[in-house]
């Protein structure tokens, strides 16, 4: 049985947090509130509060520090992707603190990957426009975002063949000019061999020889017409990010 108090459960109490570190509004080596004041906030026993810290603590988001207390670990959490747009929506970060993006190329391209070509329902060779960049905590590269749009998606929204960051969602942009609206698919992961181009990016001076495996997360963006687009992350080894439950 978990410890319970009159209040909420210590898993109540680890989400709350958790999604504060995973939204932003928790920085790492932010403390979070004492015992006491978690106790009188969510009105749980100090079993419940110490449960819920050696859970965040076990899923390395927390760390202890003394006189400090409980803080947030240095990269606990790399939010890419469509968690992205869920954060801009709840609290307008683009990015958590500490957290920067570099490496930003928009190219136009004919496609000629298959995953893509499926993704998209389109043929070898058609015209896409791609967008990336590197995502980093601090000094350390975190993760890969590619962005790939079709040739539907910037004719409504032309913003995304331009050069720099995209100011808004494109898909707020493009309901509101189509009143269509954007529908994100299921998001998959999967392991692979990271390439050349990726390791650069990374950051990770590997041997030729030898196989750096990363982590892979993929999702297509639909209107009522069909796809729009499909977002690839490519995660650094050793990157920490959420899993919907």
């Amino acid at each position: 049985m978990p410890y319970r108090g009159p209040g909420k459960g210590y898993a109540d109490v680890a989400a709350h947090f958790r999604q504060q570190i995973q939204s932003g509004d928790l920085a790492p080596g932010d403390s979070l509130p004492s015992v006491a004041d978690i106790r009188s906030e969510f009105g749980v026993a100090a079993k419940t509060v110490s449960r819920a810290l050696a859970l965040l603590k076990g899923e390395g988001l927390v760390v202890a520090r003394g006189a400090l207390g409980t803080v947030v670990a240095p990269s606990p959490m790399v939010i890419t992707g469509a968690d992205r747009i869920d954060r801009i929506a709840r609290n307008g970060l683009r990015y958590a603190p500490g957290e920067t993006s570099a490496g930003h190329q928009v190219m136009r391209r004919s496609v000629v990957d298959p995953a893509v070509c499926e993704a998209l329902d389109l043929e070898p060779g058609d015209e896409v426009v791609i967008r990336i960049r590197t995502f980093r905590q601090g000094d350390r590269a975190t993760s890969i975002g590619v962005s790939v749009y079709s040739v539907q998606a910037t004719n409504e929204v032309s913003e995304l063949a331009d050069e720099g960051r995209m100011e808004r969602y494109w898909g707020d942009i493009y309901t509101e000019r189509t009143g269509r609206e954007v529908v994100k698919g299921q998001r998959t992961a999967r392991a692979r061999q990271a390439s050349q181009d990726e390791l650069n990016a990374l950051g990770i001076d590997a041997p030729q020889h030898v196989s750096v495996a990363v982590l892979v997360t993929s999702q297509t963006f639909h209107d009522e017409s069909g796809p729009l687009a499909y977002w690839e992350d490519v995660y650094a080894p050793g990157t920490h990010m959420p899993i919907p439950g």
